[in-house]
């Protein structure tokens, strides 16, 4: 949890079918944050087990009561987000300030998804 009232989850290297595990691990230690930034920005790739270990844990958060957002800098996953239309059930930004900043206008109300 940082100062500003909102959780930070910083996956590191690819999020694969190999290193799935321990993301959805991560997620579901942070999974009763009320509002959580997905920071994306040290990983390289995603496959589409690591696709769906993001999407899970989205909804874990959004079960809870929490708001997501996902920090995404890097071109190619960002594009990647866009074409799964991931961007169209979270929102996606492309620094972790950005992600704050949207959490700071949003309603603190569950998301539906």
């Amino acid at each position: 949890m940082v100062p500003d009232g909102y959780t930070v989850c910083r996956p590191a290297g690819e999020l694969d079918a190999f290193s799935v595990h321990q993301f959805r691990q991560g997620l579901a230690d942070v999974a009763s944050s009320r509002r959580l930034v997905i920071d994306l920005s040290a990983v390289p790739f995603v496959d589409s087990a690591g696709l769906g270990a993001l999407i899970g844990g989205i909804r874990r958060v959004r079960d809870m009561g929490g708001t997501v957002v996902v920090a995404c800098g890097r071109t190619t996953l960002a594009a990647l987000l866009h074409t799964t239309g991931i961007d169209r059930i979270v929102t996606v930004t492309g620094t972790v300030a950005e992600a704050a900043a949207w959490l700071e206008g949003s309603d603190p109300s569950p998301a539906v998804a």
